[in-house]
């Protein structure tokens, strides 16, 4: 059944409230090709954030407030205009987040990007799959784990993640297969204490995501032979008490051509912000509460089980 009627027998209209964040995706290069990625973010991939294009956001960032601003990707590490994008967001919101895949970000050309993030306030959400290293490198590529194990520690080195600090590390965990995440507060009790005693790795909060049927992720499960089920079970799981806290209906998002969506999700469907066709430099106000949102069968992912928004579970 199309999301749109299971909303419509529900007597649900999937609407916005009110405009609290702007997530930005800075473009789709990334040093990693993870199975799971919606957007088909890679190292082959070149589409990247222009100068006037990040001009343009953080314009439109001082024009309109946003309790928060969220910058994703791709890996945001790999945009030269990234130290631009920070500098000039930082000021204008009391929340400023980066995505990280974790592994981009130890590189030795980044490195001082660590400490530029501490000096400007930002937040880091670090992308972490699994504990169990077989899992995240089968998903993330060879040696991608030890690798993430390495940076996190880097990052506790500067603060992050350390209690008291002010410096917030969170994790975000995204199943390695066809199926839902695990309980957030279960997981989050799992890695705290496996990192600790095996890494003396601390962090802030873990965040768990459905895996989303578009892009790479929707390749594999046709490959696999797990598309139908994996549809039918995230369909199967729809929950409507979900609904009232979808990110879509609360997010701006913007791509790295400066166009605007109501989500990362809808971003990679290329389902445009009020269905047409909008750069941020034409934002003047925010979206007004009320307005529709543009929906598809993916949009299941996110109402299944608990449900996810960028912050992690719906429902605990």
């Amino acid at each position: 059944m199309d999301i749109d009627e299971t909303l419509r027998k529900r007597g649900i209209e999937l609407r916005r409230t009110a405009t609290t964040t702007l997530q930005i995706n800075v473009g789709f290069k990334c040093n990693l090709a993870c199975r799971h990625c919606h957007v088909e973010a890679g190292p082959s991939r070149r589409e990247m954030m222009e100068s006037r294009t990040i001009e343009a956001v953080i314009a439109c960032a001082g024009r309109l407030h946003f309790q928060a601003i969220d910058i994703t990707g791709g890996a945001p590490e790999l945009l030269p205009g990234l130290p631009r994008l920070i500098s000039g967001l930082a000021p204008l919101t009391s929340k400023l987040l980066v995505r990280t895949n974790l592994v981009a970000l130890a590189r030795p050309e980044f490195v001082g990007l660590i400490d530029f993030y501490r000096r400007n306030g930002v937040g880091i959400v670090a992308s972490l799959p699994s504990i169990n290293p077989d899992q995240t490198n089968g998903q993330r590529g060879a040696g991608v784990f030890e690798r993430s194990v390495a940076a996190l520690k880097l990052l506790n080195g500067f603060g992050y993640g350390r209690q008291k600090s002010g410096l917030g590390l969170d994790l975000a965990v995204n199943p390695t297969g066809a199926f839902l995440p695990a309980d957030q507060a279960q997981a989050e009790r799992r890695f705290r204490l496996d990192l600790e005693r095996k890494h003396n790795i601390e962090f802030s909060s873990l965040f768990t995501f459905a895996n989303v049927p578009l892009g790479r992720f929707r390749t594999w499960l046709e490959g696999s032979g797990n598309l139908g089920p994996y549809l039918k079970k995230i369909e199967e799981s729809f929950n409507p008490c979900t609904v009232p806290h979808l990110m879509c209906r609360t997010t701006v998002s913007v791509d790295w051509q400066g166009f605007l969506y109501d989500c990362d999700f809808n971003l990679a469907a290329g389902l445009h912000h009020c269905g047409k066709k909008k750069h941020v430099s034409e934002l003047a106000e925010l979206p007004p509460e009320g307005t529709s949102i543009p929906i598809a069968d993916h949009c299941y992912a996110c109402t299944a089980g608990a449900g996810f928004t960028c912050s992690g579970s719906i429902l605990q």
